[in-house]
């Protein structure tokens, strides 16, 4: 029997017996060296000591959960491949996980063991899948769904709208919001990439409609591990957020979501104090305290011709980003800690 796992090493961090020794006997037999870890905090005890090449997990577990385990693992900065394996059908939980930079989700019962092995390989091997869009989209699970409910999408959508006050990679962050009660308005996103960085996008979803908030959900899903994936491959901490908007532009064509979709991305370093904002379609003044400056609001996404060169870097300690579009205002506070 061929064994195509062989030399690497897969941790499996699963809380029921019988599912982890199925897991376990099957990866073995492709090869892989396999642990086992019954939570969250029995698996990061044992990654002290080596790094896996793949990490399995569920997401219902005692002490820890799937959840808190990889938040925890990606904040370290840590970019082991993750898969998660789980029966949950709450989709705010696999579109969370998405977003914080698994690399599939699986749902249980696993009923076709090739299935399995294709995704590990996906997983480990990602050169050798040249669409990641087919694969994200295929991992939210509900997709097709909430393409033909609207009103089930809007109500995630809302989900998942961040708290309002909260402390992430050693900044305050708090934002306010004014939008028309008849209207899905600015849709805010903001989460931490590592302990020093962070980033976030406002997405207007009023133009485009139902296809407004689909992208923003997409967007939910994908946008922190395109961001990550670049600043992988940069030398510099600091990323080009131009070429990211090109690459959502691709995507949001590629998921047949048509219309436009004005869109603020911003990144900022809490060490470098180093903020970086770029503009496709929505209004924005930034005020550092030194300086007050307009950003040009460049062209929305899903429209042609696809130029950012407006991009702003700023060094700052604290800042206040004012957003407005045809979805209402919105302010954006931070300061480092």
């Amino acid at each position: 029997m061929t064994q195509p796992l062989m030399g690497k090493q897969i941790l499996i961090v699963e809380d029921e017996p019988v599912f982890r020794s199925l897991l376990e006997s099957y990866l073995s037999s492709l090869g892989a060296e396999t642990s086992v870890a019954w939570d969250g905090i029995d698996a990061l005890e044992k990654m002290t000591s080596s790094t896996p090449d793949l990490l399995i997990c569920d997401l219902a577990m005692p002490r820890m959960n799937g959840l808190k385990l990889v938040e925890h693992i990606r904040n370290e900065g840590d970019q082991t491949p993750i898969l998660v394996i789980s029966a949950t059908e709450n989709m705010a939980d696999i579109a969370k996980a998405l977003r914080l930079g698994v690399q599939d989700v699986l749902l249980k019962p696993l009923k076709d063991l090739n299935r399995l092995r294709e995704t590990v390989f996906a997983c480990l091997y990602p050169a050798m899948f040249n669409s990641r869009v087919e694969e994200e989209e295929r991992l939210f699970q509900d997709w097709d769904a909430l393409v033909s409910d609207p009103q089930a999408a809007s109500k995630l959508l809302q989900e998942l709208q961040p708290p309002v006050q909260q402390v992430m990679s050693h900044c305050r962050v708090n934002y306010r919001q004014l939008i028309a009660a008849d209207q899905p308005g600015l849709v805010l996103d903001i989460a931490p990439l590592s302990d020093n960085d962070l980033a976030f996008y406002c997405l207007d979803v009023t133009r485009a409609g139902d296809n407004g908030v689909l992208a923003a959900l997409l967007l939910r899903a994908l946008f922190n591990g395109l961001l990550q994936e670049q600043l992988s491959h940069q030398r510099q901490r600091l990323p080009e957020l131009g070429n990211l908007l090109k690459q959502v532009n691709q995507l949001l064509r590629q998921a047949n979501l048509t219309g436009q979709f004005p869109l603020i991305v911003g990144y900022y370093h809490s060490v470098l104090k180093n903020l970086i904002l770029v503009s496709a379609g929505l209004n924005a003044t930034l005020n550092t305290g030194e300086h007050q400056i307009q950003v040009s609001n460049g062209v929305p996404l899903g429209t042609l011709g696809n130029t950012y060169l407006n991009q702003i870097s700023q060094r700052c300690d604290a800042w206040q980003c004012q957003v407005w579009g045809a979805g209402g205002r919105l302010r954006l506070m931070l300061s480092a800690e």
